[in-house]
């Protein structure tokens, strides 16, 4: 027999399959369909993976690959991070749609749609049938739900709680940037944020963001958002590990439009208005995201200004605002059955150039915080089960055969495998094409837009099923 693609002599770690040592990993029509000591039958596309790991395919679950945010760049830098399948955190899904179509290098991408007054929604404060109507619309449109931006663009209270409930009666996956108008992007924000979920299921967004010592010290606010997690099953959440966050630098009225770049630029001891974005860029405080040949850099100085200005200040920029203690913390927590507090850890990358699961992960791992096999529970099986991807996150025979091969000495992606196809190998981006993660509601709307369903029943979801606990 001659297989399609065989992967010789790496070290195969598997936390669901509980595998970890040298394996080949035979795949066949885009199935995983041996993984023994020694595979002696030949295939059209053999990887050398010796002095390397092999691992489940990684699935970001925050990332950012739309019009707003990311952009063109996002597939590319994904692969090339050795993500298979990701989540994009805010939209607007039409645009996402269309840059998969036309940027698609073979990830799996699912998105949901933000809701932030004047766009998507009326005002701050919109009715039930408001909420529920664009709910029902993004559904249909193929996203999987909605994003509120409340930390960014807050709602007020009672809206906030509308729309997470919802949400919930519709099926909707709900992610939550957590704020309100009466509580900003904080640990007072995150626990309000948490009462307003009233059992039903949440994806809490980069937990670390509200533990970053704004109110409390940061090592009191990170436990206080632990033990709220550990007290309310129903929170689904993930963490990142890079010291960067990322936000808008766009200003209106002479503000920053974002509640989250205010507060940054606060941090850093600059005004909070369009004088103090223009001094922390120059001052390198404020790193404004630059496309630079094929993938988004970060840049500051009197070239980031001028960039800035000649985008009319509608660019991305990131803030050096997240301290290293809560995040490795919030990584590693663990309940008293041995379970992960967080879920996940994510990037919030994608066109963000953040995108550091393997080595910020696996520097984790050197220094005892994490196992492997935990690791890849973190960046690929939880994940992978968060958004109903239950055929992904593991190489068990009969799984897709998504696969991340890893060059363990420079903590990167050698390759990265998707569905059996070779999207990335030792430098180079070789993939096409993709997949929208979607529910059977907007099946039909993503092949109308020439694009590939994969649908999932959020009902397999974590999300779901731990609201149903």
């Amino acid at each position: 027999m001659q297989y399609d693609l065989l992967i010789k002599g790496g070290y195969v770690v598997d936390y669901a399959a509980k595998l970890e040592d040298y394996f080949d990993v035979a795949v066949q029509d885009g199935t995983v369909v041996l993984v023994e000591p020694a595979i002696s039958a030949g295939a059209k596309q053999v990887i050398n993976a010796e002095g390397k790991l092999v691992v489940p395919g990684l699935v970001d679950s925050h990332v950012h690959a739309s019009s707003w945010l990311g952009g063109s760049y996002a597939h590319a830098m994904l692969v090339r991070a050795g993500v298979t399948s990701a989540l994009d955190m805010s939209g607007p899904g039409e645009t996402v749609l269309a840059l998969a179509r036309e940027h698609g290098v073979g990830l799996n991408l699912a998105t949901i749609e933000y809701v932030r007054p004047g766009h998507t929604v009326s005002s701050d404060d919109p009715a039930a049938a408001e909420l529920k109507d664009l709910v029902a619309k993004v559904q249909r449109q193929g996203s999987l739900g909605i994003k509120l931006l409340g930390g960014h663009y807050p709602l007020t209270v009672a809206a906030t709680a509308r729309a997470i409930k919802a949400a919930a009666q519709l099926g909707a996956y709900t992610a939550f940037h957590a704020g309100s108008v009466e509580h900003g992007s904080n640990i007072e924000g995150m626990l309000e944020a948490v009462g307003l979920a009233d059992g039903n299921p949440l994806h809490l967004a980069h937990i670390n963001a509200y533990c970053r010592g704004t109110v409390r010290p940061e090592m009191e606010e990170t436990e206080l958002a632990l033990q709220a997690l550990c007290a309310n099953p129903n929170i689904s959440c993930e963490s990142y590990l890079s010291p960067l966050n990322g936000t808008s630098a766009e200003i209106v009225d002479g503000l920053p439009g974002s509640m989250v770049t205010r507060r940054c630029l606060k941090t850093g001891g600059f005004s909070e208005d369009e004088a103090g974005m223009e001094e922390a860029i120059l001052a390198g405080w404020a790193q404004v995201n630059y496309p630079q040949g094929k993938e988004m850099t970060l840049l500051t100085g009197e070239a980031a200004r001028a960039y800035w200005r000649q985008q009319q200040t509608l660019v991305s920029v990131s803030f050096a605002v997240n301290p290293v203690t809560p995040r490795v913390r919030l990584a590693t927590a663990k309940r008293s059955d041995g379970s992960f507090v967080v879920d996940a850890v994510s990037t919030d990358g994608g066109g963000i150039p953040r995108n550091v699961l393997l080595p910020a992960g696996l520097a984790l791992v050197d220094l005892g915080g994490l196992s492997l096999p935990e690791l890849v529970a973190k960046i690929s099986y939880n994940p992978a089960q968060m958004l109903g991807l239950v055929n992904k996150g593991s190489l068990a025979v009969g799984r897709d055969a998504d696969i991340t091969v890893v060059d363990r000495e420079q903590r990167a992606a050698f390759a990265t495998i998707i569905g059996g196809q070779v999207c990335y190998l030792d430098g180079q981006v070789l993939g096409r094409g993709g997949k929208i993660i979607t529910t059977a509601a907007g099946a039909d709307n993503v092949r109308q837009q020439g694009l590939e369903p994969l649908v999932v029943d959020l009902a397999d979801s974590i999300l779901m099923q731990k609201a149903q606990k």
